[in-house]
């Protein structure tokens, strides 16, 4: 049950005053639809309206607060030129300048011959003093209205930041104060207010220097939101540890054969990690383990020698990939070396049906199959394994706590897990997401693995790009045409996809395809297909094919309107080509005119291709929340955490978390009370849960 004293911060933000349906709609969209939602979104900016110069002195371009004396109205002449207001004090005279404005409103706001506060930014234009729309226009004896020092937030259509600033000062007054869950002697010794100082410290700042990620009520937020994520994954770890129970220990005549069928050498980072694999396999703890391999680094391998040695040990295993696409793609690259051994593999996903489907069901359950492939198909309900020993998760950050519980849950006795990303993660984002586990990283590249010869062009050489494709086309190349990525909008992604499909058609005539998120499983195999086989030579298509599409023969790779993917996701797209052993190109397409931050992505793109250096840049220039694009994953969002800011939390609430669980395992303690609270806040709650149901 969710502690009393939280009730409050999780009530409806319907329940504060002055919030209707209308407003509540924006607030909703913008920040969550409970109070302390807008608790934790976060001010990104502060206006300083204590500068309260004479009209002479006032500097041009700072924001200003003067005191003047409205002297007469200018109404505008016609629709195009502006109202002006003129106004002075004892020094000089200001011209307020409004566009689109109502008469009868300024006449009312700013009444001939009186005295007003007015506050914005001065501009000095054509020698004169004036003030373009002032943010704050108030009678001397309602100052109260004008606040000296502005908190600014992230703001969405159709909601003022007046309204919000109001609601969060609101919702600020009616939560109460919580149980200290912070060790007393780090909340001494660094000086940290209590959590709902923290807040209103952030929210109704004294000064700028607040605002900033190193603050002492910034760093006790983040503090409280790492600890609320780190808990409950050493809970989740202390659980899964606890249920452990026997050793997996192969006599290696699989692993053997799989050696013999392999065309190449592992390399010495795939042997250290399989080593390390196998010592966890054959310890007597559950194993918790993250492999991340950069893109083509051959963790695949790696997965199946895993599997075969717990086959050895007589167990089965199972490796669930986040979609179809992937799911087959390691079916197709697991199965000839698989086999060769003697081992027995299938596909389980949504497409499975009927008789096919029960049949597959009952021969897992017979134990007639060793290695289950699949979707979250296989985590369902009626899926049932005569004995699942090993759960390979792939793309691990695509898939939630509660997915990875309940794949455990499909074990008689205790489960060992291996999770694997091809999204290379920056060290302290991998000790925040995966506190859990232990990790293994493959930073080598198989031999033979030549490099992407990587180009940044502007879009306006689109035609050039386009007839250079149809060149290399002809002379039997296959390329990728990725189309621009539109936020939050699988309509708008897909209409660019069709866009560039036509254009290219009409250049190339059949040899085009087109895949996209929206299309039916068979429409997509069908394409996907063409593709591989070469009756199609470019394949036009959306982010679908950012992970798990391996097709060796292909060697280009367009990438346009790059500027508006993040890093990380530029490195997984750009890893499609460069497979087989022709020399191959990624075209980063970008608009004409792009921001810094743009700029350097695509710079880090054209001089690297490690992943892991990719990933650290992305890190520093976006920050931590959506690296990982939590948005579609099953990690948590964080809203408090400035994750180049805060590095060292991180590891301060990595190893209190885990002193926690060791001395108060089920937190019966005044602490432990405390960080219930905590957990429930932060929405951690399935560490309670897995505390309680032992």
């Amino acid at each position: 049950m969710r502690p009393e004293a939280l009730f409050r911060y999780f009530a409806d933000i319907e329940s504060l005053p002055g919030i209707g349906k209308r407003n509540r709609q924006a607030l909703e969209k913008l920040a969550g639809p409970r109070l302390m939602d807008l608790l934790f979104h976060l001010p990104t900016g502060l206006i300083d309206r204590r500068y309260r110069p004479k009209i002479s002195e006032a500097a041009p371009g700072s924001i200003a607060t003067l005191e003047v004396t409205v002297t007469d109205h200018r109404p505008a002449p016609s629709k195009r030129a502006p109202y002006r207001v003129h106004a002075r004090d004892e020094t000089g005279e200001i011209t307020l300048v409004f566009f689109h404005a109502r008469a009868d409103w300024l006449q009312k706001q700013l009444p001939e011959g009186e005295v007003r506060l007015i506050s914005g930014k001065v501009e000095h234009y054509q020698n004169q003093v004036q003030m373009t729309h002032p943010d704050y226009m108030v009678a001397p004896d309602a100052v109260d209205e004008l606040p000296l020092l502005e908190v600014v937030y992230p703001l969405s259509a159709g909601l003022s930041g007046k309204i919000l600033r109001k609601a969060i000062s609101v919702a600020l007054a009616t939560v109460p104060e919580l149980p200290e869950w912070h060790d007393r002697g780090v909340v001494d010794r660094d000086d940290w207010p209590s959590f709902l100082e923290a807040l209103k410290a952030v929210h109704h700042p004294d000064g700028a220097d607040v605002m900033a990620p190193a603050h002492p009520a910034r760093r006790r937020l983040a503090a409280d939101e790492l600890l609320a994520t780190q808990l409950a994954l050493a809970i989740v770890r202390d659980h899964t540890r606890r249920k452990r129970g026997r050793i997996l220990k192969g006599d290696g005549h699989l692993r053997a054969k799989i050696r013999e069928h392999l065309p190449y050498q592992l390399t010495g980072d795939q042997e250290r990690t399989l080593h390390e694999i196998i010592a966890d396999l054959e310890s007597d703890k559950a194993m918790l383990r993250l492999v991340q391999g950069d893109v083509g680094s051959g963790k695949t391998v790696v997965a199946l020698l895993a599997m075969a040695a717990a086959v050895e040990a007589g167990v089965q295993c199972a490796l669930l990939s986040p979609t179809e696409i992937l799911a087959k793609q390691h079916l197709a690259s697991i199965t000839p070396f698989a086999e060769a051994a003697g081992m027995r593999v299938a596909l389980l996903t949504g497409r499975t049906k009927g008789k096919a489907r029960s049949a597959l069901l009952e021969a897992v359950a017979a134990g007639e199959i060793d290695i289950l492939v699949g979707t979250h198909a296989i985590i369902q309900g009626d899926v049932e394994f005569k004995d699942l020993g090993l759960a390979i998760i792939d793309e691990q950050h695509r898939f939630g706590v509660q997915q990875r519980l309940a794949l455990a849950g499909k074990a008689k006795v205790g489960i060992d897990a291996l999770g694997m990303t091809a999204t290379p993660i920056p060290r302290t984002l991998t000790l925040t997401i995966y506190g859990d586990m232990d990790v293994s990283q493959i930073r080598e590249k198989p031999p033979g693995r030549k490099p992407v010869d990587t180009r940044v062009v502007a879009l306006d050489r689109l035609a050039d790009v386009a007839a250079g494709i149809g060149r290399a086309v002809n002379a039997g190349a296959r390329a990728y045409w990725v189309c621009p990525l539109v936020e939050e909008s699988e309509q708008l992604d897909l209409a660019a996809a069709e866009e560039r499909y036509a254009s290219l058609k009409q250049l190339l005539g059949p040899k085009v395809g087109l895949v996209h998120g929206k299309m039916k499983g068979p429409e997509k195999d069908t394409v996907m297909a063409a593709f591989q086989k070469g009756e199609t030579s470019v394949l036009v298509s959306t982010t679908v094919i950012e992970v798990g599409v391996d097709v060796p023969e292909a060697t280009i790779m367009v990438i346009e309107h790059a500027e508006r993917f993040g890093l990380a996701q530029l490195h997984q797209l750009r890893g499609r080509v460069g497979r087989g052993s022709d020399k191959s190109s990624c075209i980063l397409l970008r608009a004409n005119e792009i921001g810094e931050v743009a700029r350097a992505r695509l710079k880090v793109m054209r001089d690297t291709e490690d992943g892991f250096l990719i990933a650290e840049e992305d890190l520093r220039l976006r920050g931590g929340g959506e690296i990982l694009g939590t948005k579609q994953s099953g990690l948590p969002e964080f809203k408090l955490v400035d994750f180049a800011e805060h590095a060292d939390l991180i590891e301060l609430a990595r190893d209190d978390a885990r002193l926690i669980v060791m001395r108060d395992p089920k937190l019966e303690s005044d602490r432990g009370e405390a960080l219930r609270h905590l957990l429930y806040l932060f929405e951690r709650d399935e560490g309670v849960r897995l505390m309680q149901s032992g």
